[in-house]
């Protein structure tokens, strides 16, 4: 079973960068997350659109 809401740890992983990044990119609205009480979350759905919005920007 997969996850649908991921952690900002989680995301790092997956993409293979730093957690300090992923906060960058939250702060730079290139990836959606959201709140719930303190925790910040990431949904997959957002994390697949920013991979094909960067494979497409690679791509032109």
């Amino acid at each position: 079973m997969t996850t649908a809401v991921l952690t900002v740890d989680q995301v790092a992983e997956r993409l293979g960068i730093s957690r300090w990044k992923v906060h960058d990119l939250i702060r730079s609205r290139e990836l959606a997350s959201f709140k719930i009480g303190r925790c910040r979350r990431i949904s997959e759905a957002a994390v697949d659109a920013y991979v094909s919005l960067r494979i497409e920007q690679e791509a032109a």
